[in-house]
C-alpha cells in the first residue's frame, strides 16, 4: 500500500513537472502580444508588479509568475526604464522585456520644412501633444543663451538659427531639448559648409552666409537656381547694389501682409526692406536648409545681376537691366 502511494506520488511529481516544464516553455516561446499593438508608460518609480498590472489591463496575455521568472532570470526587474513604448503584435516576454530593458521607447516625429520662420515653428512645437511645452513666449534671449554660444559672443535672435529636417523624440521631450537638437544641427552644417566655402565671397562671418542663405531659400525652390540666385545677390553685395528682394520686405511687413505688395510696401523703410537698405538684412528672415548654404558659399560666377519669374517656379537671368526690362515685360507685365 505505501509502496503504490509512493509511485501515486512520484508519478504526480513527474506530470507535474512535465507541464510547469511546458507551461514556462509556453511563457517563453508563445506571443504575448496578439491582435493590434499595445501602447504602455513606465512611469518613474513605478515597480515590477505596477509594470506586470499595466500589461494584464492591456490585455497581453501571460501569467504574472512567469513574467517574474523570466525577469529575475535575465536580471532585469531593476532594469526596466522610464517611458512610452509600443508593443507590437506577436511579441514574447522575453522580448518585452528586452525593450523595456534597452528603454526602446515609442518614437514621434515633427518636421520642420525648409523656409519656415520660427514663428512656424513655435506653432508646431505649441501644436504637439506629446511634447513637453515649457517655453515662454516672452523668453527667447535665454532660450538662445541656453544653447552653447560662448559667454563673450552676442546671444542672436533664433530666426534661422535652427536646421530643417524631420526630428523623432519620445513623449514627454521638452520643447527646449527638440530645438536644441535642431540648433546644434544647424551649427554643424553650417560650420561645414563654412570650412570649405569658395575664395573672394563678401561674408565676415558665417551668419552673414545664413542671412543670404535664408533668403536664397525663399526666393527659389529649384535647387539648381539657388546658385544662380546666390550669385546675383553676391555681385549685388560686392557692387554696393540694392538686393531688393521681395522676402525680405515681406518679413519686415509681418502681420501687415496680407498676401501682396504695393509700391508703398516697397518705399516703407523697416530692417528688412532691401529695396530701402544697403547690404543684408539684421537677421535671417528663415530657416534654410543645407542646399541655400552650399549656394551662397559656392555661387554661381557668371554676370547676372537680375532675375524674375517666369511664372513655372522657375526664374529668367539677366545681367543688364535692359534685358531684365524686356524680361519683366515677356514674364510678368503680358499677365496683366
Amino acid at each position: 500500500m505505501v509502496f503504490k502511494i509512493i509511485v501515486c506520488l512520484l508519478l504526480a511529481l513527474i506530470i507535474g513537472s512535465d507541464w510547469l516544464w511546458r507551461d514556462y516553455q509556453r511563457a517563453l516561446h508563445q506571443p504575448a502580444v496578439m491582435g493590434n499593438s499595445v501602447i504602455i508608460e513606465i512611469n518613474k518609480g513605478d515597480s515590477f508588479n505596477q509594470i506586470t498590472d499595466k500589461l494584464l489591463t492591456l490585455n497581453v496575455k501571460f501569467k504574472p509568475l512567469w513574467f517574474k521568472v523570466i525577469a529575475i532570470q535575465e536580471k532585469s526587474i531593476s532594469k526596466l526604464k522610464t517611458g512610452e513604448y509600443e508593443l507590437v503584435s506577436g511579441l514574447t516576454l522575453p522580448e518585452i522585456l528586452a525593450i523595456f530593458v534597452q528603454g526602446k521607447t515609442r518614437q514621434y516625429a515633427i518636421t520642420f520644412p525648409e523656409g519656415w520662420t520660427f514663428k512656424e515653428v513655435l506653432h508646431a512645437i505649441d501644436s504637439n501633444p506629446n511634447l513637453e511645452h515649457t517655453l515662454s513666449n516672452n523668453d527667447f534671449g535665454v532660450l538662445m543663451s541656453q544653447f552653447g554660444t560662448a559667454a563673450s559672443a552676442p546671444i542672436l535672435p533664433p530666426e534661422g538659427m535652427f536646421f530643417p529636417d524631420t526630428y523623432f523624440f519620445e513623449k514627454h521631450t521638452s520643447d527646449v531639448a527638440l530645438l536644441k537638437r535642431a540648433y546644434d544641427k544647424m551649427q554643424v552644417v553650417l560650420n561645414q559648409e563654412w570650412s570649405n566655402k569658395a575664395e573672394g565671397l563678401p561674408f565676415k562671418t558665417s551668419y552673414e552666409a545664413l542671412i543670404l542663405a535664408s533668403i536664397v531659400e525663399k526666393e527659389t525652390a529649384v535647387v539648381a537656381e539657388r546658385p544662380l540666385i546666390a550669385g546675383v545677390f553676391i555681385r549685388r553685395l560686392q557692387t554696393d547694389m540694392l538686393l531688393q528682394t521681395d522676402p525680405t520686405v515681406i518679413y519686415g511687413m509681418g502681420e501687415n501682409y496680407q498676401g501682396n505688395i504695393g509700391y508703398n510696401d516697397l518705399k516703407t523703410a523697416t530692417p528688412y526692406n532691401t529695396y530701402v537698405i544697403r547690404g543684408l538684412p539684421p537677421t535671417p528672415i528663415a530657416m534654410p536648409g543645407r542646399d541655400a548654404i552650399y549656394a551662397v558659399l559656392h555661387p554661381d560666377l557668371g554676370n547676372s545681376l537680375y532675375f524674375v519669374a517666369r511664372g513655372d517656379g522657375t526664374h529668367q537671368f539677366s545681367a543688364t537691366l535692359k534685358d531684365h526690362n524686356v524680361a519683366v515685360d515677356s514674364f510678368q507685365r503680358k499677365k496683366k
